[in-house]
C-alpha cells in the first residue's frame, strides 16, 4: 500500500508541474524519476532502464534520419513537387496535405518546421494557414509507427504485453482514415474557424515588425564627449534608458554587433534602437546629432555582408525562459536582436528585460554567412529570411537518403528486423554514406524528448507494479455497468485526450499505454483496440498551445491566443474520435 500511495502522490505532483509549465518537462520528469528512486517506488537498478527502451532508441534514430532527409535536399524535392507555386485557394489544401504526408514518415515538428516559412511567406495569410498546418502535421503522425513518439510507445507496450510489437505500417489503416478525414475537414471547412482567417481576403501584406518607428541613426560630431570611449564605456551612461546600440557605420561600412572595445571616432554613425521617449535623452547625454530623421531605416540594416532573419523560438531552445540580457546574443553569438513579437504583436517595452518563450518571433541581424548557423545553434527556426541563401545540396544526397530511409522502413515493416534496430541501422547508414556528419546526427536528436521518455518509462512501470494502474482500471470500469469494448474504448480515448492537451503527448502515451493493456486484461479482450485508441487520442492535442510542440510553434507567427485553439481544435477532436472509434473496432476487433 505504501508504494501505491507514494506513486499516486508522486504522479499528482508531476502532473501539476507539467500543467504549470514553469519548468521544462524533461527536468520535471527526471526530477520525478530521482524522487521515485529515493522514495523506494522505482528500483535503483532500473532507474535508467528507460534509456534502452525500444521506443526511446527509435525516437532518437528517427530524428537522425529526418535530419538526413532535410539536409540532403530530399524533403525540398518532395515539397517542390507537391506544393503549388502560385498559392491561391489551393495553397491551404496543398500545405496541409503535404504536411500530413511528410509527418507520417518523419518527426512531425520537423515537418512543420520545413513548411512554416512557406505558410509565412505572405504574412497576411499566416493566421489562416499556420494553425491548420500545425494540426495537419500532428494528424500525419498517426499513419506509421515512426510518425510520432506516442505510436512508438504504444507499439513497444504491445510488444511487452503480447510478445509482438506493432509494425511500422500496422497503424496505417486507422491512421490514413483518421488523418485523411481530419485534413479534408481542415482544408474545406475548419480553416474558417481559425481567428484571423476572414482577414485573408481583405488585408494587405504586412510585416510583423515596423522598425522605422524605433530605429534611428546618430552621428558622432567633432568634439563630442564620447569620442575615444569604447562601446562598453557607454553602458553606464544609458543603463536607465531603453536604448541599444545595434550597429556602427564607419567610412560607409556597416558593422553589426559592434565589438565592445571599439573606440568611437568623429563622424561615426551609431545605429540606435530606442523607444521615442528615451531617444532624445540619449542624444543629449552623449552629445550626438540625428542623421536625416525622415529617412526610413530598414534598408540600412542590410547589406551584402549583413543579413536579417525572422525566426521563431522553438520549444526547448536555449533562449526559452531567459531574459534578453542573460541571453547575451550580441556578445556570445555576434547577432543583434532588433525586435520581438509575441502572439503577432510587436513588443514595445524594455527589451533587455523581455523573457523569451516558445513561439516568440525574433528579428535578428548579423553577418550573412553566419546568421543561418547562429539561428540553428540557439534553437530557433527561420521564418522569413532576408538576403540569406542556402547552399544547394549534393545532387546524389536525396537519392542516398531516400534509399537508406526506404530500406529501414521496409526492414521494419516486414518484420525482418525490430523497428528500433531497423531505423538505427538507417541512421548509421546516413552517417557512413556522408548524408550528414556525426555532429549533425547528435544535434538532430531532441534530447528533451529522450530524457522525458527515459524518465517516465520507469515511473510508468512503478505505477503498474504498485497496483495503481489496476485500481484505476477498476475505477474506469465501475463508471458504467455495461462493460462493452466500444464504450470502454470511448472512455479511454476521452481520458487520454483530456491528458494530452495539458501534458506532452509522449508523456500521455507512457502513462496510458500500460493502463490500456491492464484494462484489456481485466476485460479479457485483445489489447490491440485499446492501444490503438491511446495512440490516436494521444495525438489529439488540438485544444491548447501546450499540448503539442507544433501548437506552440505556430502561436507567435500566427498571432494566436491561448483560447483560439479550441475553435478549430474542438470540432477536429470530435471528428477524429467519431471516425477513429468504429475504424479501430473494425480493423482491430477485441
Amino acid at each position: 500500500m505504501y508504494a501505491a500511495i507514494v506513486s499516486v502522490l508522486l504522479l499528482t505532483v508531476l502532473l501539476a508541474a507539467f500543467v504549470d509549465g514553469r519548468w521544462r518537462y524533461d527536468v520535471v520528469a527526471l526530477t520525478g524519476l530521482i524522487a521515485g528512486v529515493v522514495l523506494g517506488v522505482v528500483p535503483q537498478d532500473e532507474a535508467f532502464s528507460g534509456l534502452s527502451h525500444p521506443a526511446v532508441v527509435t525516437v532518437a534514430a528517427v530524428l537522425v534520419m529526418s535530419r538526413g532527409l532535410v539536409l540532403s535536399g530530399a524533403v525540398d524535392l518532395l515539397t517542390a513537387w507537391f506544393l503549388p507555386r502560385d498559392g491561391g485557394k489551393h495553397q491551404l489544401t496543398a500545405l496541409t496535405g503535404t504536411g500530413a504526408l511528410l509527418s507520417s514518415v518523419m518527426n512531425n515538428v520537423g515537418a512543420l518546421a520545413l513548411l512554416m516559412p512557406i505558410a509565412n511567406r505572405n504574412r497576411w495569410q499566416a493566421p489562416a494557414l499556420l494553425m491548420p498546418l500545425g494540426f495537419a502535421t500532428i494528424l500525419g503522425g498517426l499513419v506509421t509507427a515512426i510518425g510520432t513518439p506516442p505510436n512508438l510507445v504504444v507499439a513497444a507496450a504491445r510488444g511487452e504485453a503480447t510478445g509482438a510489437a506493432f509494425r511500422v505500417l500496422d497503424f496505417a489503416p486507422v491512421g490514413v482514415t483518421v488523418a485523411g478525414a481530419g485534413v479534408l475537414f481542415i482544408a474545406l471547412v475548419g480553416w474558417r474557424l481559425v481567428p484571423g482567417s476572414k482577414a485573408v481576403a481583405s488585408e494587405p501584406n504586412q510585416d510583423t515588425f515596423q522598425m522605422e518607428d524605433y530605429l534611428a541613426e546618430a552621428r558622432v560630431q567633432e568634439g563630442a564627449p564620447v569620442i575615444g570611449k569604447t562601446i562598453a564605456q557607454l553602458d553606464p551612461l544609458i543603463a536607465d534608458l531603453d536604448v541599444k546600440i545595434i550597429g556602427l557605420i564607419r567610412a560607409g561600412r556597416l558593422v553589426p554587433a559592434v565589438p565592445r572595445l571599439v573606440r568611437l571616432q568623429a563622424d561615426d554613425i551609431l545605429m540606435i534602437e530606442a523607444v521615442p521617449r528615451d531617444f532624445r535623452t540619449f542624444l543629449q547625454k552623449l552629445g550626438l546629432s540625428v542623421v536625416d530623421p525622415g529617412a526610413p531605416m530598414t534598408p540600412l540594416l542590410q547589406s551584402e555582408d549583413v543579413g536579417l532573419v525572422e525566426a521563431v523560438v522553438m520549444p526547448g531552445s536555449r533562449l526559452e525562459g531567459r531574459s534578453v540580457l542573460r541571453a547575451r546574443l550580441q556578445r556570445q553569438y555576434g547577432v543583434n536582436l532588433l525586435a520581438v513579437s509575441r502572439q503577432g504583436t510587436p513588443y514595445r517595452g524594455r527589451l533587455r528585460s523581455f523573457r523569451f518563450a516558445a513561439g516568440d518571433v525574433l528579428l535578428l541581424q548579423g553577418e550573412a554567412e553566419r546568421l543561418r548557423d547562429v539561428v540553428a545553434s540557439i534553437g530557433c527556426l527561420p521564418l522569413a529570411e532576408r538576403g540569406l541563401q542556402a547552399s544547394g545540396p549534393d545532387k546524389r544526397g536525396p537519392r542516398r537518403s531516400l534509399s537508406l530511409f526506404g530500406a529501414a522502413i521496409a526492414l521494419g515493416a516486414t518484420g525482418l528486423l525490430p523497428i528500433d534496430v531497423a531505423v538505427s541501422a538507417g541512421a548509421i547508414g546516413m552517417v557512413l554514406a556522408g548524408v550528414l556528419h556525426i555532429r549533425q546526427a547528435y544535434e538532430a536528436i531532441d534530447w528533451s524528448v529522450i530524457i522525458l521518455l527515459a524518465a517516465l518509462i520507469p515511473l510508468g512501470e512503478a505505477l503498474k507494479t504498485s497496483g495503481v494502474i489496476a485500481m484505476a482500471a477498476e475505477a474506469l470500469l465501475a463508471m458504467t455497468s455495461v462493460h462493452t469494448p466500444g464504450l470502454t474504448l470511448v472512455l479511454l480515448m476521452g481520458l487520454t485526450v483530456s491528458l494530452t492537451n495539458v501534458l506532452n503527448n509522449a508523456a500521455t502515451a507512457v502513462l496510458m499505454a500500460p493502463f490500456a493493456v491492464h484494462l484489456a486484461g481485466t476485460m479479457k479482450i485483445s489489447p490491440d483496440p485499446l492501444l490503438m485508441g491511446v495512440a490516436v487520442a494521444a495525438s489529439c492535442a488540438f485544444l491548447t498551445p501546450v499540448g503539442h510542440q507544433n501548437n506552440a510553434l505556430v502561436m507567435g507567427p500566427g498571432g494566436y491566443r491561448f483560447g483560439d485553439y479550441w475553435r478549430l481544435g474542438l470540432p477536429l477532436t470530435l471528428l477524429v474520435l467519431v471516425v477513429a472509434v468504429p475504424m479501430i473496432l473494425w480493423v482491430w476487433p477485441p
